[in-house]
């Protein structure tokens, strides 16, 4: 049986995750060639990446993103705990921001409204893009697949994993000695995770050998 990571009780749906390499591989790719606004293939390829909830996503502002010690942190009033959350940004995932500052740079938000610079994409954009590719799985699915990597496959605690998730519990978000526990876990982990989505996707785009 494969390993499960504990989940909270929840009263909400249950979305679909993909596990299977494959149908990663094919996400990956899909997303790499989505022909939308690039402000919501970005918000997809980082949804890949970051873990977090989409609203807090979709939210994300450029004065919170830090390119010099590659941490994004979100303020406590953006945060279900309450508290404040600091996501390490892996190498894809500055490589992505990159890009995107020299599209949105000039707004409040890194996801920012064609309509509006001072307002972000709305809440059904990424859903509305990755069903609009034909895959099966939502924004919320896309960190649910990132968990489920990280627990089932680069076997990382279940604990480190919902501390970087921004479940609500005093102990796991607990601040020690000015920074939030597990940070160097937290950090290695995200880069295992973006290391781990290239490969799977470049194992799966190489030519097969005959």
């Amino acid at each position: 049986m494969p390993k499960r990571i504990p989940q909270p009780p929840s009263k909400h749906k249950r979305f679909k995750a993909l596990s299977d390499p494959q149908e990663i591989a094919s996400l990956l790719s899909a997303i790499d060639g989505y022909k939308g606004a690039f402000v919501v293939k970005c918000a997809m390829k980082l949804g890949t990446l970051l873990m977090v909830r989409p609203n807090e996503l979709r939210h994300a502002e450029w004065a919170e993103i830090d390119f010099v010690e590659e941490n994004w942190i979100i303020p406590a009033h953006k945060m279900k705990a309450r508290g404040p959350h600091i996501v390490p940004l892996s190498h894809q995932a500055i490589a992505i921001l990159r890009e995107l500052r020299a599209i949105t740079g000039h707004s409040r938000y890194l996801f920012a409204s064609p309509k509006s610079a001072d307002r972000c994409i709305g809440a059904g954009a990424i859903n509305f893009a990755l069903n609009r590719m034909g895959m099966e799985i939502t924004a919320y699915g896309l960190r649910h697949m990132a968990a489920g990597i990280l627990y089932e496959v680069l076997s990382f605690s279940a604990e480190v994993i919902r501390c970087q998730l921004g479940y609500a519990t005093g102990r796991q978000m607990k601040y020690l000695g000015g920074w939030p526990k597990y940070f160097d876990e937290r950090r290695e982990m995200m880069q295992k995770l973006g290391d781990y989505l290239d490969v799977v996707k470049e194992t799966a785009n190489r030519p097969m050998e005959i």
